[in-house]
């Protein structure tokens, strides 16, 4: 059998020969694999190996040939559907057009709303599994999440070095997130600290409240964000912006609708469906969270270069910011 030598790239350094495999040939299941390896069958630098072994960049495997199973990972062929790999070229191509950023380590998207951020039970497409077909020999890493409904900023890692340095910022609250939100009615204080405990959709001023509400479930988690209005046509519209420093699920949501009182205008979960089916969908025609990752700094995983990047708002955002005449107020 005629043996295909494949070197392994500086961005998967790192990774384990089982997972590359899997990665790079999806069609081979775990089972078949280690047969491959006991059989002698797949080899790295030309010495036998068990298959969970730690590969570095130069690295030479020998691997069967198994071109079409290769081939159906880089074009994004053989989905599943409800999987979030229900997506086909011209999705990639849609996406692709949405790079910000792009290197060795990461690639940063402007991510539309409506975009899932990771695969699951009833998710047709999603950007972890759009992001592996776009780059099959790299090993794409969420280090951080948007929910489906918002737009905006998010970085992918490309291998497991700069998923860890990444990670390590996110959650140790260097990175910093701007968010800009459209919340229906007026914010009493223009700016803040909010700092409370979020459980079940609800917030809570204490631990000890929330812990009383839930009981023997989901242990309350403590969500911290600034805020500060940019502008506002009192008792209708308020433009906002958000600085989370934790990362909570639907936070800003939450913070937005229990804590301001002014939920974010098209949030279906804790907004006012009456304003988002009758004003808000005359005025744009609905189906839009208004709540954009607008601008993001961090410390690039390998070099340690600031990396600021900010996008522009939304195509369903943008008119009515404009509309109102607080096009200053995002830029400045």
């Amino acid at each position: 059998m005629t043996q295909q030598p494949v070197t392994v790239s500086q961005t998967e350094e790192g990774i384990r020969l089982n997972r590359w495999f899997a990665r790079h040939y999806p069609s081979v299941s775990l089972p078949e694999f280690y047969k491959l390896c006991r059989t002698g069958q797949i080899r790295v630098n030309a010495g036998r190996i068990r298959g969970n072994e730690i590969l570095y960049a130069g690295d030479v495997i020998r691997v069967p040939p198994l071109a079409n199973a290769r081939s159906e990972k880089a074009q994004g062929i053989g989905h599943k559907a409800g999987s979030g790999e229900n997506f086909n070229l011209r999705d990639l191509e849609d996406l692709r057009k949405r790079i910000i950023h792009d290197d060795a380590d990461i690639v940063i998207f402007d991510k539309p709303a409506g975009l899932a951020v990771q695969g699951g039970s009833g998710i047709k497409k999603s950007l972890d599994k759009m992001v592996a077909a776009m780059y099959p020999y790299d090993t794409p890493l969420m280090v951080h999440r948007l929910d489906r409904e918002t737009s905006g900023i998010i970085v992918v890692a490309k291998n497991q070095m700069a998923a860890q340095n990444l990670s390590a910022e996110f959650a140790g609250k260097i990175a910093r997130k701007e968010y800009l939100a459209l919340l229906h009615g007026t914010v009493a204080k223009k700016s803040g600290v909010i700092d409370n405990f979020l459980a079940k959709g609800v917030a809570f001023d204490n631990e000890e409240e929330a812990d009383a509400f839930v009981g023997a479930g989901p242990k309350p988690r403590r969500a911290i964000t600034k805020y500060r209005v940019l502008n506002e046509l009192p008792g209708i519209l308020s433009l906002v912006q958000f600085f989370p420093e934790t990362g909570r699920t639907h936070q800003l949501r939450l913070h937005a609708a229990k804590t301001l009182n002014a939920p974010i205008v098209g949030d279906t979960l804790y907004g006012d469906t009456k304003f988002n089916d009758s004003q808000m969908a005359a005025l744009v025609g609905g189906g839009h969270l208004f709540l954009v990752a607008h601008r993001l700094s961090f410390r690039h995983p390998r070099t340690g270069a600031i990396m600021n990047v900010t996008v522009d708002l939304p195509a369903f955002m943008k008119p009515v910011v404009e509309f109102l005449g607080w096009k200053k107020s995002v830029s400045g």
